[in-house]
Formats: structure tokens, C-alpha cells, sequence
């Protein structure tokens, strides 16, 4: 049987890595000990793992026509993404992204769109064939929303399995986008805003879970850091701790999370048995610095215990 295929429609970016020993407060000045160049962005993130994973990857995305653009497009293409249909528009910058990481692995982002905003409601529609041809589509949130929402509804229309990774949070997403998807994965923050809730523990991840399960949802899979990760369907709900292991830099364990649990999914895999595939991804990613660089390929994965 030939690798399932995956189709990610999302942001490219480059990071600015800046290590500090802590974050810094507003109006605080703080000296860093080093500065590295990283290839990043949600969608890219997603989609190096997915094709270090082994899946059939595409990606839709843009980027800028900057010193960053070429190289950008270039990473992806060596890690095993199709990159045939990305698009380098040359009068804008390629997103970027500053990111602050302590000495406990905990980091602080402020991304910068560039092309990333060009990825727009005429560009997805554009590659309804690519979604057509897809086994299952996954998006974020750092395109323009209204693209990602078109391209949530072409995927249901053409029978896709649909992930959506609600990142960065929006005040809210509508519930007939809400009802088209498979999962949703936030985190806690994410999931916090999204549902109204207080999300401190478990148990009000779960009942925040619940407030979008009514908006449409059919499964939640919320991510906890440290603390594992939550899953919730109107008939049932199960916790998967966290393993343990020494953070360097969280950066991409998110996006990690979600593809390795598509990739687990297109494998044949339960969800149960994905979930568990994802959190082995994720907690190996968070043991190391930057975010691509930090991404497993397939062989690392299996012999991790």
C-alpha cells in the first residue's frame, strides 16, 4: 500500500531563535546568549514532520521574495515535501517569526505574516485538484482565515478527513466551519479562548472540550504540555500523560503533535494508538533546540523508548 497522502495548507516562516535565561517582562532589558536562523512557520512545521513521518506530503503556502524565500521553499523540498505548488511572490517579505527560548525549553513568539497573508480565498480554490487528491487536510491559522475556512469546505466536500490546529487563537470560529471538521487540536490557551472557559487542569479542559463538541465539533484533542494530552467525543474521553523527558525548546512540539497524529491516522492506526504515536514525536522534538531541526525522522521515532 502506497503512503497515505497529506495535504497541508498553512504558513512558512523563517525563525529567529534568540536564547535567554528567561523571558523578559515589558520595559525589561535582557541579554540573550545566542542567535540562530531556523526554518519554521505552523504549516511548514507540519509538514517537515508528516514527510520525515513518511507520508505522500504537499504543502500550499507562500513565501517572500526576500533571501529567506528560496531557502525556505528549498528545506521543504529536502525534507520530502512536494513543493511544486508554493509560491514565491517577489515584492513581499517571507513571514517571520522571533522567538524567545529559556533555559526551561519555554518559549514566547511574535511572528511577522509577510506572504503568508498572500495565501488567500483565490489561491486555495485555485488547488481545489490538490485537496481533491488528498487523503486528509490539515490547516492552522496563520493564513488568512477565510482561506483556511474555503479550503475546510472543499476538504469536507470532497470527503476528506479534516484537522484543523486552531493557532494562533481567533475570538471565535464559525459553527458551520466548526461542524466540517473531523478534529480540532488546541491547546490549552487555544481551547481557553475559543471556548469562553477556564482551562487549569484536566477536568475543565474536558468540560471547555464540551462547549465546542455543542458548536459542531466531533472530536477535540487538546494538548497539555507536560501534562499529556486530552481527548473528547460526544461518547467518550480519555487522558494520555506526557513522557518524560528533559525540555530544551517546546517550539514545533505542537505542530509535531498534529501531524504525526494524522500520519498515524492515514497508517491505519486508533486513535488511541495515534495519539500515542504523536505524543512519542512530540516529547522527542522538545528534547531538542530550533524547530525543523528539532523534527524526527521516521527511524529515530520507532527506536525512541
Amino acid at each position: 500500500m502506497g503512503a497515505s497522502k497529506i495535504l497541508i495548507i498553512g504558513s512558512i516562516n523563517m525563525d529567529l531563535v534568540l536564547r535567554v535565561p528567561y523571558i523578559p517582562q515589558v520595559g525589561e532589558t535582557l541579554l540573550g546568549s545566542s542567535v540562530e536562523r531556523v526554518p519554521g512557520g505552523k504549516g511548514a512545521n507540519q509538514a517537515v514532520t508528516a514527510a520525515k513521518l513518511g507520508a505522500d506530503v504537499s504543502m500550499l503556502g507562500k513565501v517572500g521574495g526576500d533571501e529567506f524565500g528560496g531557502p525556505l521553499i528549498d528545506n521543504l523540498r529536502q525534507a520530502g515535501v512536494n513543493t511544486d505548488h508554493i509560491d514565491l511572490e517577489s515584492a513581499s517579505s517571507s513571514g517571520l517569526a522571533v522567538i524567545q527560548v529559556n533555559d526551561e525549553g519555554d518559549n514566547s513568539i511574535v511572528v511577522l505574516s509577510g506572504a503568508n497573508d498572500l495565501c488567500d480565498l483565490s489561491y486555495v480554490t485555485a488547488h481545489e485538484n490538490l485537496i481533491k487528491e488528498a487523503d486528509s487536510v490539515i490547516l492552522q491559522l496563520e493564513i488568512p482565515h477565510e482561506a483556511v475556512y474555503a479550503a475546510v469546505n472543499l476538504a469536507r466536500k470532497h470527503g476528506k478527513t479534516v484537522i484543523l490546529n486552531p493557532a494562533p487563537a481567533p475570538d471565535s470560529i464559525p459553527d458551520e466551519v466548526l461542524g466540517k471538521l473531523d478534529y480540532l487540536i488546541p491547546n490549552e490557551t487555544e481551547l481557553q479562548k475559543l471556548s469562553g472557559q477556564t482551562v487549569d487542569s484536566i477536568a475543565s479542559a474536558k468540560d471547555a472540550a464540551k462547549v465546542l463538541l455543542a458548536k459542531g465539533v466531533s472530536s477535540l484533542i487538546v494538548t497539555l504540555g507536560s501534562n499529556g494530552s486530552l481527548y473528547v467525543n460526544a461518547n467518550e474521553s480519555f487522558h494520555v500523560p506526557a513522557r518524560a523527558v528533559k525540555a530544551v525548546d517546546t517550539t514545533a512540539a505542537g505542530d509535531s503533535f498534529v501531524a504525526a497524529f494524522a500520519v498515524g491516522l492515514s497508517e491505519g492506526r486508533s486513535v488511541p494508538e495515534a495519539i500515542s504515536f504523536a505524543t512519542k514525536v512530540s516529547s522527542i522534538v522538545v528534547t531538542k533546540a530550533g524547530a525543523q531541526t528539532s523534527i524526527p525522522e521516521r527511524n529515530e521515532v520507532d527506536a525512541f523508548v
